[in-house]
């Protein structure tokens, strides 16, 4: 989200947890999650020099949270989704209740996928305290009570700023998570030159960056480093709000409607727009994303219980976007794109 576009979030109870963490004091690292065959036929990559094989389309929790989803029909959507071959599930504990409505839905299926979370907003998004490492590590605990889990398979930093990455205190946090079995792996989750110097950093082993034909900052910047150092990358906002369906500026997604003004690309235009196939522009837009190198899940949130399986068909009849096309949309962001096309949070 944008940050003159953030949408306001339900702030967090600070309750203690005390108690949860002693129960589970002395608890050994958890080994590999075990995900099924997916019965879409849904690719699958390697999550890095992680363990993991990752469904290329992951569920995105900010939805349901922000949105406030009825929890039957959460249950379906992620349900659903599981049936029909998802193992990726991604949310933070500043989506609203997001991770509570998660865990109610689909905790007993815990070992059916791979669940990722962000910490760093304990009491509020913005504040400095959020990233010591007293608060990451309650935000952890937190985190982890609401999912109705012992472990998360990755626990990644949301959106923190460079110089707080470069103190160190919040990555040392989540090594002891890590260390502690509360974790199976670490990230970050962010964009430009706090995510360039997380990736250098070689303390993490993800890297969660906006990833789209409207958002190609990371595609030079970030993402080639990413690869060398082998680590699994997630691509958020992977369909760029979708604000092509938007004949005048949305509230939500603003400066990427603005970008597609100025780029002009055919294939969102007129009647594309409302394609649902693989060649319209949502599936263009999808196809184009994990066509990236390095990209190995895009996480797409909904609050429509049909729509992941609607994807996930997308993907797996649409196959991978052609070279030639893929080559024509890099080069018309090249041509077009000024400086301050960064990376949208």
């Amino acid at each position: 989200m944008s940050q003159r576009t953030r949408r306001e979030f339900l702030q967090s109870s600070a309750a203690a947890v005390a108690a949860f963490a002693a129960a589970r004091a002395g608890r050994a690292a958890q080994p590999p999650a075990k995900a099924p065959s997916a019965p879409t036929g849904l690719e699958r990559r390697r999550f890095g020099s992680t363990d993991m094989e990752v469904t290329v389309l992951g569920f995105g929790g900010a939805e349901i949270g922000f949105q406030k989803t009825e929890q039957e029909t959460i249950g379906r959507l992620l349900n659903s989704a599981l049936d029909a071959g998802l193992n990726v599930i991604d949310t933070a504990e500043c989506y609203a209740g997001s991770e509570e409505s998660i865990g109610n839905a689909v905790s007993n299926r815990r070992k059916e996928y791979f669940l990722f979370t962000k910490v760093g907003h304990m009491d509020g998004w913005g504040k400095p305290d959020g990233w010591t490492a007293a608060s990451i590590e309650k935000s952890i605990e937190r985190s982890l009570q609401r999912l109705k889990t012992d472990h998360v398979d990755l626990v990644q930093l949301h959106s923190c700023g460079k110089e707080f990455l470069e103190k160190g205190e919040c990555i040392d946090a989540l090594e002891r998570a890590k260390k502690a079995g509360k974790a199976r792996y670490i990230g970050y989750s962010g964009d430009s030159a706090a995510a360039l110097y997380a990736v250098e950093s070689g303390r993490f082993d993800a890297l969660q960056t906006s990833v789209s034909f409207l958002d190609q900052e990371a595609i030079e910047l970030t993402l080639p480093k990413a690869r060398e150092k082998k680590m699994g990358v997630i691509a958020k906002r992977p369909i760029a709000n979708a604000v092509w369906r938007s004949d005048a500026e949305p509230k939500q997604g603003a400066e990427y409607w603005k970008r597609l003004q100025k780029l002009n690309y055919e294939f969102a235009k007129g009647d594309n727009r409302n394609d649902q196939g693989p060649d319209g522009t949502a599936g263009i837009a999808l196809r184009f994303t994990l066509t990236v190198p390095g990209v190995h899940v895009a996480i797409v949130g909904t609050t429509k219980p049909e729509r992941w399986k609607q994807n996930a068909d997308l993907l797996r009849t649409g196959g991978p976007l052609p070279k030639e096309r893929f080559e024509s949309m890099r080069a018309r962001w090249k041509a077009v794109a000024e400086s301050g096309w960064t990376g949208q949070m």
